[in-house]
């Protein structure tokens, strides 16, 4: 766990989150290749985990810049990514969605447009005109509300290194069908 603005008060909590947040990672994203790209960095031990107990809209953007300009400031060979989780904050679907918008205009007035960009991630997380229970929106299912914040020049070399990168979200949908609802329940036994 790193420094963020606004702790998590309870240690044992936290290490709760952090771990299901890292379990998520391990299953999914990347034990079902949900991104390609996912696996050299979290080998290498590149990705943050920040989990702040920010509640409003105003602390998670605080909490976004804090992150943002971490990860301006490091290098990317020592960390490459930040998994930005907040239970607190922007836990209804809709909200989360909405808030996205000021997100990228603070990715704008922070100027670095063009050098990060954020990946949402939901415990509710559905696709424009989908159903809620569409196994589909699980490939955006986090644990927790989560701003994945990635590199764009990071993006660029893996997207030139895996041929057909642009297919990666209808294999995604396609693992998520194969799967179904129950397979993604067996994935968290244990």
């Amino acid at each position: 766990m790193t420094d963020v603005l606004k702790p998590y008060p309870d240690a044992a909590a936290s290490a709760e989150i952090v771990a299901r947040t890292q379990c998520w990672v391990e299953r999914a994203v990347i034990g079902l290749n949900l991104c390609p790209f996912a696996k050299s960095v979290f080998v290498k031990k590149q990705v943050r985990y920040a989990l702040s107990a920010a509640s409003t809209a105003d602390e998670l953007l605080a909490e976004l810049e804090h992150e943002l300009t971490h990860l301006a400031d490091t290098a990317p060979n020592e960390l490459d990514t930040t998994l930005l989780i907040h239970p607190l904050a922007m836990t209804d679907f809709l909200d989360f969605h909405f808030f996205l918008s000021e997100v990228d205009a603070l990715i704008r007035n922070l100027g670095f447009e063009g050098v990060f960009q954020i990946a949402s991630l939901h415990p509710q997380y559905e696709f424009s005109g989908s159903e809620p229970d569409d196994i589909a929106n699980f490939t955006n299912r986090s644990p927790y509300p989560t701003l994945h914040l990635l590199r764009e020049s990071s993006i660029d070399r893996a997207v030139a290194a895996f041929p057909d990168a642009e297919a990666i979200f209808e294999r995604n949908i396609e693992t998520m069908e194969r799967l179904g609802h129950d397979g993604w329940k067996k994935l968290w036994l244990g």
